[in-house]
């Protein structure tokens, strides 16, 4: 039987709102706390790259392009240094074919009892991270994590000099990222996982996630051939992942002994001899800090 125009139009109406409440039922549940990280997805691209305290020379470039996709990059001294080796260096990367995971050493907790105020802390370091930034020629928009050493619950001084550290970043035009334990800080049940905490207290707050979690398993150790499911991380919002790290941590690597060298670090195919030993990281992009 012919169906009216009228009828056609009804229907029309119909499947249009439908839309709309599918739309809007898909926005109300967004949860809270929102990263700039998407939700991890089973089979999608993993990329692997490497970070270290010092800059490994412009000749050890070639044999690490071939292992790994992106490589960290300091914008301050790292932490236990007294300066910054990588100042200077992202041309010669960028021309090489690196992406960046674009670095900031953040405060110990010890350094803000003893500052003048975590808040300002923040306020001033995110500053410069972002002069930083700036001098070395990355692109607003790129993501700079803060690198928070100590794991475990954030401290009230903690909290306020990173979330005041993250604002300042935001507020600039470049993006806050935070580097954190992605493990629970006691064996088995009840510990905190540091990134699940700040995440939680975080507000509305917009940032990404670079997490470590070393241990065999998750991790598989100090691999380069085989992408690592960032699924596999068990924070399924992190942005990128440290599988490895150098010296490897005995307590916790155990299992995947046999992937790191006999002194007990990380080194990549063809540069055992040079003794450049690297962090391993796994990451959803081949330029996790958008910084090419």
């Amino acid at each position: 039987m012919p169906v009216s125009l009228a009828a056609l139009a009804a229907m029309l109406a119909i499947a249009l709102a439908g839309k709309r409440d599918a739309a809007e039922t898909h926005s109300t549940t967004t949860p809270k706390v929102r990263q700039s990280a998407t939700a991890a997805q089973d089979g999608a691209p993993t990329y692997i790259g490497f970070d270290r305290n010092d800059y490994p020379g412009d000749a050890a470039l070639d044999a690490l392009r071939k292992a790994f996709a992106f490589c960290g990059y300091w914008l301050n001294a790292p932490p236990g240094e007294n300066s910054d080796t990588w100042k200077g260096k992202r041309v010669i990367l960028r021309e090489r074919g690196f992406g960046f995971l674009v670095l900031f050493n953040g405060r110990l907790d010890k350094e803000l009892k003893a500052g003048r105020g975590p808040r300002l802390m923040g306020a001033n370091d995110a500053a410069a991270a972002v002069r930083a930034a700036q001098t070395e020629g990355f692109p607003p928009g790129t993501v700079i994590f803060v690198d928070q050493e100590e794991g475990g619950r954030m401290l009230p001084e903690q909290r306020e000099y990173l979330y005041a550290w993250i604002d300042g970043v935001n507020a600039s035009g470049y993006r806050a990222g935070v580097y954190c334990s992605g493990m629970s800080d006691k064996p088995g049940t009840g510990g905190v996982i540091t990134a699940d905490d700040i995440r939680e207290t975080a507000g509305a707050r917009q940032f990404a996630f670079f997490v470590y979690n070393d241990a065999c398993p998750p991790s598989p150790g100090c691999v380069f051939s085989t992408p690592q499911s960032m699924s596999r991380s068990g924070l399924p919002f992190a942005q990128a992942w440290q599988i490895a790290q150098s010296p490897r941590r005995r307590n916790l690597t155990a299992r995947c002994r046999a992937t790191y060298a006999e002194d007990g670090n990380c080194y990549p195919p063809a540069l055992a001899a040079q003794k450049i030993f690297v962090d391993v990281d796994a990451a959803r992009s081949a330029d996790p800090s958008n910084g090419r």
